[in-house]
């Protein structure tokens, strides 16, 4: 059988990043093992690391190496310390993540938050709450809303003030929220056709008694929701979908978000799995034949107070590859690997500092390398 070839683009970015991207590569190394599957893997600086080699938190040539990948891995960017020495709009987050988020289109974002029951001593909710088993999927809009908006910008305007009437300048920034039908019903599909493949339940969060938004965003979703017959829709307030998140995270399957309430919300709801470091996460842009392109990184930051010190946990970049090899190509024998593989990890009682409960007498304590090699192997 000839080997079906793929060219991604690995930035590993700063802090962690450059560790837990050697255990992904490594892991890819093993699916070509077991698999008819050829990774051609190039890897190239972003963030920090793309300034200090070419000046700029994307360089050229990196921007040019992703045009040429069917898709990307990616780690993490930013570093607090160095973060304030140049401007903002030169950052790492803004001028390589939502550069490249912009750059490919990449419009839907996927979390899945999924709690290992073998790690329940992480999850910060009781054992009755996790009953049943957190797995959740959310689904967040990614180019749109109040983050890409238009006008953004802070300026100076002059008030009277409320005592003395006199006038007096003063600072006012403007964020802009605007959605059109057509971004909402590309997202809305995504959340439906990936609740098809789940448990067929799709909650829809809005701020519709408030927003213009969300009264579009809620008119939109239920007449798309029509289309798919076999799926249950509900629409939720934000506010409640996120005190429900914390009551009761087993009621949920498929979230679909808008842009802002999807990056509060999945990083609430990456708490329920008990650690940032076991979650992946998938950006996805436009599909080409039997391919989408995709841009897949770890849900958790760059960690520089343990960056080289073999600590970090790798599984949310290896799920990353996992996501990638399910969305991005298709291949959902060689993705179900990689999740059998991780399962089996830690089911085998292995665990990086991040999900280490001392008083588990089957937990043994492992470094970054460690757990790939174990994800590996069990490829």
């Amino acid at each position: 059988m000839s080997s079906k070839n793929f060219n991604l683009a690995a930035l590993a970015g700063d802090g962690i990043g450059s560790e837990v991207m050697r255990e992904a590569i490594k892991v890819l190394r093993a699916i070509e093992k077991r698999f008819p599957l050829q990774f051609n893997i190039t890897e190239a600086p972003v963030g920090w690391a793309g300034i200090d080699a070419a000046g700029k938190a994307l360089p050229d040539t990196t921007l040019e190496l992703c045009r040429k990948s069917d898709s990307i891995l990616f780690g993490s960017v930013g570093l607090p310390d160095r973060d304030p020495t140049i401007p903002k709009e030169e950052r790492p987050e803004r001028a390589a993540l939502l550069r490249l988020r912009k750059e490919f289109g990449l419009f839907a974002n996927l979390r899945p938050v999924k709690l290992h029951k073998q790690l329940a001593h992480a999850c910060p909710l009781n054992l009755d709450r996790q009953a049943g088993g957190i797995d959740i999927l959310v689904v967040r809009e990614l180019t749109g809303g109040m983050y890409f908006g238009q006008p953004k910008k802070t300026e100076e305007i002059v008030i009277a003030d409320r005592q003395d009437g006199n006038l007096h300048p003063v600072l006012r920034a403007i964020d802009t929220m605007v959605y059109t039908t057509p971004e909402i019903e590309r997202i809305a599909h995504v959340a439906f056709k990936a609740a098809q493949l789940r448990r067929k339940k799709v909650t829809s969060i809005d701020k519709a008694n408030v927003l213009e938004n969300g009264v579009l965003w809620r008119d939109v979703v239920t007449r798309v929701s029509k289309e798919y017959p076999d799926v249950t829709v509900e629409h939720m307030f934000v506010d409640n979908g996120a005190m429900q998140l914390m009551l009761k995270p087993t009621q949920f399957d498929v979230m679909l978000c808008e842009n802002m309430f999807g990056d509060i919300l999945s990083d609430e709801a990456a708490a329920l799995a008990g650690s940032l470091g076991m979650l992946p996460s998938a950006s996805l842009g436009a599909t080409n034949g039997d391919q989408t392109f995709g841009f897949y990184e770890p849900a958790g930051g760059t960690a520089p107070d343990i960056a080289g010190k073999n600590l970090a946990n790798p599984i949310a970049q290896i799920l990353s590859v996992a996501l990638m090899l399910r969305y991005s190509f298709g291949q959902n024998d060689a993705a179900n690997a990689i999740d059998d593989a991780v399962s089996k990890a830690i089911a085998s009682g292995l665990r990086t500092g991040d999900i280490f409960n001392p008083a588990d007498p089957a937990a043994k304590k492992i470094g970054t390398r460690e757990m790939g090699d174990a994800i590996a192997a069990g490829i």
